[in-house]
């Protein structure tokens, strides 16, 4: 046998339990921390820091190596842990807890059982974050205050000694600190576990688990780590990661993109055992639905059939469908079950099978189906629910949401849109629904390609604007999965056009149809035989209109199809009228653009969602967010508010109150729009009262206190409430008056609000007016709650 020999590994902990079965063998527990001295041969002799004195030799496999710092070299050796203190108090205090965890599993006491377990578990995943490296100083700090109220509380409720620290939440050392300093940092200490006990007591009387992160964050996330994709293809994929409501039969989220080389690995190699995402804009109501599924559509990149050999020239990079993965996710989103970033799950592959098997279809059949013979093809996910907004999501899990995670959102709005830059938003979704190709002089129907990019007024291609999903590069065109000759298509493609907001004006969507052959000499021939386009802006200045849009498809020269100045002054959509006036066979389109039809035989469906904080879809509600463009209209905008749908005001809250705010400031010499003004304030306000609105108080209190700057709206606000009040007071009929008392809690912020921001910009000038203006107003609602009249105004009180 060799020698024993002094080795470089000093310190480690062990991954196995280790029994006693020779003389010389030092048993150990998982989690022992071991003092390592020598080694030899797989085996390494040393001692236990639980029990310096025995020492004995042990497997150096089930030895976990950890890094130390060696003092006093030689026979008075001793380690110390590299790791941080916090870290280290934080793997002492979990063996010890861990101990009097199970004797509480055997003595029955099961509430406190589980509450200890939950600390456990929380104090891990605190301990990770703070291993993790990634979180800055004031975070750090953050973290050490929560994790060391935690050990406190725990020791306590576990009538284990108090932990005396100072005030960086490091362990007072007794030998170095005198007695009157201990004392105080002794009562500190237990006063700050005092308010920790009743903080603790008073969220266990909330609901555990989900329903209390649901309470405190209207936003909630989904994290999504992939760890492996496994199949048989032989060629490049592209997986297509998404949410879907079986319910409704859509998708409800961005796309997440993974590229897969056919040998294996994800294309971009830095990605291994790094390909993570999160899930985010989800709200209550999402995780209300009856079922969610976690969907991945994988498409492989190459051939136009697998089975072609190699002996002549093909045509690669066609997108042909390969099979789809479905998983329910539903007790994960609901918390019904736990979710864990460490444990994974196998989502097996269903292949496509015939020609005609559209992956849309596959999804929706899938959710409905049993098992299959999955042969071991398939993904293997880890999942964990998130809750709070982004922001958030990274501070509290840095070591699982980092700057590398992409982020994909729902396919609509948030919940609550949060005033300010980080919420701002211009996306337009776009979904390649269905078309309907006739085969022409082919004796099969064709293989179509769709083309999609975004082009300019003179027909130049917008660049970069496209985007398939989170985690993959923008592009300039997008080519659709190819179908093997299918007379009616289904392709459900979903990507996001991202145009910045001055832009879209003057951009449109065209898309050209192309018919792609196996045979690379053929497919090189072919030509588009089709063309369709619609504008991103209607002439009045909204926005395209959600929903489905039936599109006009032109036939012709090629290159007149690609040519904006021949097409963009013809219709684009079509509508009953020009349905009967497209019914002839040879209709042409204009006599001013020889060389363009109307293909009559085909048809093209897309889909689009428009999710702008910045361009509307309401033409009044345009007008007014615009309203110096037309000042003549102002009044019949302001009114015309009062008709908007609320969902649309709320997605433009604070554009709409800087709008109603800017009027006022800017006719301050003049009360011809202070009453208009006003209604329609209290409008937005009723609306945020709204139960359907009602997450957007926090929404509306951040725009008072950071966002709204009007210094003399106070004295207009005050003048017409003061109006309306003394107006009831004479018995005159006052229709306002019961939609302003239900908000008037906030027009008295918004006062307070902007008399604060004057004060501090003119040295607290024209005090006493404010003084007599409220003295006024308060005079009249005395007036008003005296009066014998009772009349409607009042019973409605």
């Amino acid at each position: 046998m060799a020698p024993w020999l002094p080795t470089k590994e000093k310190y480690g902990v062990a991954v196995w339990n280790f029994p006693s079965t020779k003389e010389h063998h030092l048993p150990l527990q998982i989690g022992e921390m071991v003092h390592i001295l020598q080694a030899s041969e797989g085996w390494y002799c040393g001692y236990s820091l639980r029990n310096r004195a025995a020492r004995g030799i042990f497997p150096a496999s089930l030895i976990q190596l950890k890094g130390a710092v060696v003092e006093q070299q030689g026979v008075e050796e001793s380690v110390v842990p590299a790791e941080m203190p916090m870290v280290q108090e934080i793997t002492t205090t979990l063996r010890e807890w861990a101990t009097i965890w199970k004797q509480l599993y055997v003595a029955g006491q099961t509430e406190q059982y589980g509450q200890v377990k939950r600390m456990m578990q929380e104090l891990m995943e605190q301990r990770s974050q703070l291993l993790s490296g990634t979180l800055p100083k004031d975070q750090l700090l953050r973290l050490r205050k929560e994790v060391t109220g935690k050990m406190d509380y725990g020791n306590k409720i576990l009538a284990l000694d108090l932990v005396v620290r100072d005030e960086h939440e490091n362990i007072l050392d007794p030998d170095r600190t005198s007695i009157i300093s201990l004392f105080q940092a002794h009562r500190r200490a237990a006063q700050t576990l005092t308010q920790r006990i009743q903080e603790e007591t008073s969220s266990q009387q909330r609901a555990p688990g989900h329903g209390t992160h649901g309470a405190a964050s209207p936003s909630h996330n989904l994290y999504l780590c992939v760890r492996n994709f496994v199949c048989h293809i032989g060629e490049e994929a592209q997986l297509f990661m998404a949410l879907y409501d079986p319910g409704e039969q859509r998708i409800i989220s961005e796309n997440y993109v993974i590229r897969w080389a056919s040998t294996g690995v994800p294309q971009d190699i830095e990605l291994l055992n790094n390909l993570k995402v999160v899930f985010t804009d989800l709200g209550s109501t999402d995780l209300k639905r009856e079922r969610l599924f976690l969907v991945c559509q994988i498409i492989r990149v190459g051939r136009m059939d697998l089975r072609d050999s190699h002996s002549r020239k093909l045509s690669t990079g066609l997108r042909r469908p390969f099979g789809i993965s479905v998983m329910d996710i539903t007790d994960i989103t609901k918390g019904t079950c736990d979710s864990d970033e460490d444990k994974q799950h196998f989502i097996p592959v269903h292949l496509v099978a015939a020609d005609g098997d559209f992956l849309h279809n596959m999804i929706r059949k899938a959710v409905e189906g049993k098992d299959i013979n999955h042969k071991g093809q398939g993904l293997w996910v880890s999942l964990k629910m998130l809750w709070g907004d982004l922001s958030q999501v990274r501070r509290d899990h840095p070591h699982l949401v980092d700057r590398s995670t992409a982020v994909a959102r729902k396919l609509g709005y948030p919940e609550v849109i949060m005033p300010g830059k980080c919420d701002v938003r211009n996306d337009i979704y776009l979904t390649l629904v269905q078309g309907e190709f006739d085969k022409g002089n082919k004796k099969t129907p064709k293989n179509v390609e769709v083309t999609v990019c975004v082009c300019d007024e003179a027909g130049n291609v917008v660049q970069n604007v496209i985007h398939a999903g989170a985690g993959d590069s923008p592009t300039s065109h997008y080519r659709s999965v190819v179908y093997y000759q299918q007379r009616h298509q289904r392709w459900m493609e979903t990507l996001k056009i991202a145009v910045p907001i001055e832009d879209v004006h003057r951009t449109h969507l065209r898309f050209t149809f192309r018919h792609r052959s196996s045979s690379d000499s053929k497919d090189r021939s072919e030509r588009i035989f089709s063309m369709a386009f619609v504008k991103l802006m209607r002439p009045d200045g909204t926005t395209l209109k959600d929903g489905e849009h039936d599109l006009v498809l032109y036939k012709g020269d090629s290159k007149k199809l690609e040519d904006a100045s021949a097409y963009l002054s013809l219709p684009s959509e079509r509508s009953l009228s020009e349905s009967k006036l497209l019914s002839g066979s040879s209709f042409r389109v204009s006599g001013t653009t020889p060389g363009l039809a109307v293909s009559t035989r085909d048809s093209f469906q897309i889909s689009t969602l428009v999710c702008s904080t910045k361009l509307t879809q309401n033409v009044n509600l345009l007008g007014l967010l615009k309203w110096r463009s037309k000042p003549s209209l102002l009044c019949g905008n302001l009114q015309k508010l009062m008709n908007v749908d609320g969902g649309e005001v709320i997605k433009f809250l604070q554009d709409t109150l800087d709008a109603l705010f800017s009027i006022m400031m800017e006719h301050s010499e003049t009360d011809v729009y202070d009453t208009l003004v006003f209604d329609a304030l209290v409008f937005i306000v009723t609306l945020v009262a709204d139960r359907k609105f009602q997450h957007f108080n926090t929404v509306l209190e951040a725009y008072i206190r950071q966002h709204f700057s009007a210094t003399l709206a106070y004295k207009k606000l005050l003048s017409v409430l003061t109006q309306y009040v003394e107006q009831a007071g004479r018995g005159e009929p006052c229709e306002p008056l019961p939609r302003t008392f239900k908000a008037l809690e906030y027009i008295f912020k918004f006062i307070v609000r902007s008399r604060r921001l004057f004060s501090q910009l003119y040295e607290g000038k024209e005090v006493a007016e404010f003084q007599c203006s409220l003295q006024r107003f308060f005079l009249a609602l005395n007036q008003l709650m005296e009066s014998p009249l009772e009349g409607p105004t009042l019973l409605s009180q």
